[in-house]
């Protein structure tokens, strides 16, 4: 089966760092004072951002490729079904053996969908919420 050329260009252009959602997130963490790595090639899964002080990895997940469940994005291929069946479950498969490993090494692990990013109150609010309840752990 040969590729569109048109399809190859498009999927050629996504971008697996410093994607927009990724953005967001390492904004709205900078502005609520926290401050962190990025893409820690020493930990399990590379991490797109790691908050050393808290132990914790943040993984920023786009709802297509790696199927958010319930998630109007995370749709099935209407093309290529034998090919990206397998490929988008291999996906979930490694983040939740990269989750893990995370959490074998003593790591917090937080999973912040695409779609989770806009509006940006909302994000702040689930990173808030996030943050508060490891602060709840930490005390008791």
């Amino acid at each position: 089966m040969s590729v569109d050329p048109l399809r190859s260009t498009v999927m050629s252009r996504i971008r697996s760092r410093d994607t927009n959602p990724e953005l967001r997130v390492r904004r709205a963490l900078h502005s609520m004072g926290y401050r962190f790595r990025l893409y820690r090639k020493d930990l399990p899964g590379t991490p797109d951002i790691v908050l050393p002080r808290h132990r914790t990895a943040i993984f920023v997940h786009g709802c297509f490729w790696h199927q958010h469940q319930g998630c109007r994005r995370a749709s099935d291929p209407k093309t290529r079904r034998e090919y990206w069946g397998p490929k988008l479950a291999r996906n979930v498969e490694r983040d939740g053996d990269h989750t893990v490993a995370l959490k074998a090494l003593g790591w917090r692990v937080i999973v912040i969908w695409e779609c989770e990013t806009s509006p940006a109150d909302e994000l702040r609010a689930r990173l808030v919420e996030a943050f508060s309840y490891a602060t709840e752990l930490a005390e008791s």
